[in-house]
């Protein structure tokens, strides 16, 4: 049986037996924190100095080579350094999407492995589209809660979760605490991979969202399922569909996210002792 067959026929074992690669490979029996880096967000994980540890995803089991530009397909372990206390960072370079057409459970293997290595918390950030605008480009905001709009879910059978404090409240006050220009909002996820309408826009904002984007949503409900701790960071790239009335395009949003890379690598070096 191959690596992707046994991801599809049994995730939850890919994801043990990944997280029992990356243990011998990194030489770390248990990680503590996880992060999923997104368009853009690369150059983020600079701040958290040099990686103990790097890999090619598609060399653990169940992983594939990244498809979208923007996400270097690598997989880095960290130590971060808290006075005697040292915290074992797993990094994850880019991420499966939905609209990549690859099924549900390459999307979510990443966290998945990560709860299984040990992870009591996750991480997970993006690129996304500004729907409310008060929001600038080059804007971090803190996801609050979302809206799905893609009818799909990384849980089968009669898995009843209940996902009110899905994004972790007392992860978001610390970082509020470190950043009292952080914003919140709900995040919309939009399967893709073509950009919204702008009346599918203004249908989104009449929902009460103010952000929208193409992850994330699965891989937190995934996590949280297997019992983790979930902080959303969406970066606002552009504004979404007839915002401006300009049109969106994918480099654009890797250019906000390269801009915004040095400062958001900082706030996250600065809060991870604090939130693990």
């Amino acid at each position: 049986m191959t690596s992707t067959d046994i991801l599809y026929s049994d995730p939850l074992q890919a994801a043990a037996i990944a997280a029992s690669e990356i243990a011998s490979r990194t030489g770390i029996a248990s990680h503590d924190v996880a992060l999923v880096m997104g368009s853009g967000w690369v150059g983020a994980v600079d701040a958290l100095g040099t990686p103990r540890y790097e890999c090619n995803a598609e060399e653990i089991t169940g992983f594939f080579a990244p498809a979208v530009e923007g996400h270097s397909g690598k997989v880095r372990s960290y130590e971060i350094k808290d006075g005697d206390r040292t915290i074992h960072a797993l990094v994850f370079l880019g991420r499966t999407h939905l609209y990549e057409g690859k099924g549900m459970e390459p999307v979510v293997h990443g966290v998945r492995t990560a709860v299984k290595a040990g992870c009591k918390v996750i991480i997970l950030t993006n690129a996304c589209g500004g729907i409310n605008t008060a929001y600038h480009v080059g804007q971090p905001v803190l996801i609050r809660d979302h809206i799905s709009l893609t009818a799909q879910s990384p849980l089968v059978g009669a898995t009843f979760v209940d996902l009110t404090d899905l994004y972790s409240k007392r992860i978001r006050a610390i970082m509020k605490s470190a950043d009292s220009s952080l914003q919140e909002g709900v995040y919309v996820h939009w399967r893709g991979p073509t950009y919204e309408t702008p009346a599918e826009i203004h249908m989104m904002r009449t929902l009460g969202a103010d952000l929208v984007g193409m992850s994330t949503v699965p891989e937190a409900i995934a996590a949280h399922a297997l019992g983790a701790e979930v902080l959303g960071i969406s970066l606002v790239t552009n504004a979404a569909a007839g915002v401006t009335g300009e049109k969106l395009n994918h480099e654009e949003v890797i250019a906000a996210g390269k801009a915004a890379a040095s400062s958001m690598g900082e706030l996250l070096a600065k809060t991870i002792p604090q939130i693990v």
